[in-house]
């Protein structure tokens, strides 16, 4: 399931998954750039992975962006190996790194 279900505006770095994808993910950001580590976050169209962040990722699981707290969003902060670095910013200015594959998402 390595398909590009999140983009990136070009513009405002902004990451973001759609809802009601036509198609089955799932996707994971990583504490580094290594699949290995520990899964930060979780994009999926299982209801199983998100109903109660069974992957116990930190910043959660969802069905899509609009589903994460409000206030909060995701930036592209540059590319690294295979990897994309992104920024989660929660709406009190706390901001996390996580790893997410470049696979998974298109800057458009």
């Amino acid at each position: 399931m390595g398909q590009a279900v999140g983009r990136v505006d070009k513009k405002t770095k902004e990451f973001t998954v759609p809802a009601n994808l036509k198609t089955e993910y799932r996707v994971f950001g990583y504490e580094y750039a290594n699949p290995s580590t520990r899964k930060m976050i979780c994009f999926s169209s299982r209801v199983a992975d998100v109903k109660d962040n069974f992957n116990r990722c930190p910043l959660g699981s969802y069905f899509d962006s609009e589903k994460i707290k409000y206030g909060d969003k995701i930036i592209y902060l540059g590319p690294i190996g295979a990897y994309g670095k992104m920024g989660y910013i929660a709406s009190d200015g706390k901001k996390t790194i996580f790893y997410l594959p470049k696979s998974n998402f298109t800057v458009k």
